[in-house]
């Protein structure tokens, strides 16, 4: 059980049975039970997506990402091929900027001081505004405020609870957008074109996400009917930026003032060719790189992997019974027990973005934001991977496709014949019955993850010599197998 859920770092225990029923007959074919088991229990690995929390759970996900990102490409998974011949564009959308922060600066392909132009000069605090040093990779100073007095850390937040309303915004201002260039309404437009995506948030070293996304034209009805003619790459390049620049959001009126949220100057618009030798990016490529940050974790500079707000009064400190009384369970604090702001692994820059996201919670303009459930994630409240209906097959549907292909083979290994799915259910009842490895089991579930990688590492470099020009994609593909 161990080797079959790949040494999941935190598997969940079931106790139980199930029975496989055929629809017609009402015969039963197929029975399991977990009193047959080791300990009476069936180990289920946990499915977390962050590699920080379960490294073989994230790497399965990071594969199925991969697979969904690269049939919206290519084609494949119900998808024809003929969609690689459809518009598409990789584009990245920012942060703008809230307070000056320590970097790497590149000039002419040379590394430049930090902020060199500045120095000399302080800041209101009495801080130095400029930093002649050029920033190593791993220096923990990157991404942090130069002065945290002036860094807006207020507007920080709100703009981070705000990133999926603003994305929203994006593609319906994106629509309307390529309405216009089309010369049609929004209305007529959505009968002549279809706009699908797929998307993912990377956390920035200031704690601010961006979206690295995929953008696709399609017919009105999706991905297996092209765009007209006229609604090609170059009207989506052209599009994005235009629509990105019309974006805002307005927080409301508050004693610690108002913001209008919007995307940052930085904004990246790249064609998505079929080619890495040609000008633009691949699709291997960018499908490789999507699932790359689909399973990004915490790593101190952007909140840490669980939430930190009680769970019986979610952060208000306060009893959710009419008395409104102050919470048994926190004492008030409505912080997890024996939980310190000041004791969390996360830089001094995380932390006061965590702090912020405490002291704006509880005002009640910003109750709606539900900041203190989400403080952990420096207030950002959106998916990491989310994709538009009809871009290409759900993850749910992979998972089900390999599960069914694993109920299959482990009935050719017992001698059973194949299964109709179609003519077949599977009927269950199981209990949770705890989480996590006995001494023995651990040990076997580390050999199996250190085996694992190095079976995938041995993948990459054989990936690498075979084609040393497009190694990020190779080792997305290999992980995808």
């Amino acid at each position: 059980m161990v080797a079959a859920i790949g040494g999941c770092q935190h598997p969940v225990h079931l106790s139980g049975a199930s029975l496989v029923v055929h629809t017609g007959t009402g015969e039963v074919v197929g029975e399991y039970t977990t009193s047959e088991e080791p300990g009476g229990v069936l180990l289920m690995a946990c499915g977390n997506r962050r590699e920080s929390v379960c490294a073989p759970c994230a790497r399965i996900y990071q594969a199925d990402t991969y697979q969904l990102i690269k049939a919206g490409l290519s084609g494949g998974k119900g998808l024809p091929e003929e969609v690689s011949g459809h518009p598409r564009v990789f584009v990245t959308l920012t942060a703008p900027s809230f307070g000056a922060v320590h970097t790497r600066r590149e000039v002419a392909g040379r590394l430049v001081a930090c902020r060199g132009y500045r120095a000399g000069r302080v800041c209101a605090h009495g801080r130095p505004l400029g930093c002649g040093l050029v920033h190593e990779v791993g220096d923990e100073r990157l991404g942090q405020p130069l002065c945290g007095e002036c860094y807006d850390y207020a507007g920080a937040v709100l703009w981070q609870a705000h990133a999926g309303v603003l994305w929203q915004r994006f593609m319906v201002a994106l629509r309307r957008e390529l309405a216009s260039q089309a010369g049609m309404a929004q209305r007529e437009y959505a009968t002549w074109a279809r706009v699908s995506f797929a998307k993912v948030a990377e956390y920035q070293r200031r704690g601010l996400v961006h979206f690295h996304a995929v953008i696709r034209l399609d017919g009105p009805d999706g991905p297996h009917e092209p765009p007209p003619d006229g609604f090609d790459a170059g009207m989506l390049m052209r599009a994005v930026p235009a629509a990105a620049a019309r974006v805002e959001v307005m927080t409301p009126d508050s004693e610690v003032g108002r913001w209008r949220l919007a995307w940052g100057d930085q904004l990246d618009v790249r064609p998505i060719l079929l080619g890495a030798d040609l000008e633009g990016v691949s699709e291997e490529g960018v499908a490789a790189y999507i699932a790359k940050y689909a399973i990004k974790g915490s790593d101190g500079t952007a909140g840490v992997d669980h939430r930190i707000a009680c769970r019986r009064c979610n952060g208000s400190g306060r009893a959710l019974s009419v008395s409104r009384a102050r919470c048994a369970r926190c004492r008030g604090t409505g912080l997890k027990p024996g939980l310190l702001l000041d004791e969390l692994p996360v830089t001094d820059h995380a932390r006061a973005m965590i702090r912020m996201c405490w002291e704006l919670g509880a005002r009640e303009e910003f109750a709606h934001l539900r900041l203190r459930l989400w403080a952990h994630m420096l207030g950002f409240r959106g998916h990491f991977s989310t994709k538009s209906r009809r871009y290409a097959v759900t993850l749910g549907e992979l998972r089900e496709a390999r599960a069914r292909y694993r109920r299959q083979q482990a009935r050719e290994r017992d001698g059973l014949p194949a299964l109709d799915e179609d003519s077949t259910v599977v009927v269950g009842h199981w209990r949770f019955a705890g989480v996590g490895y006995s001494l023995g089991e651990a040990i076997m579930a580390e050999q199996i993850r250190e085996r694992v990688e190095t079976a995938r590492a041995i993948a990459r470099k054989k990936e690498q010599r075979t084609n040393p020009d497009d190694a990020d994609a190779g080792a997305g593909e290999s992980a995808g197998e």
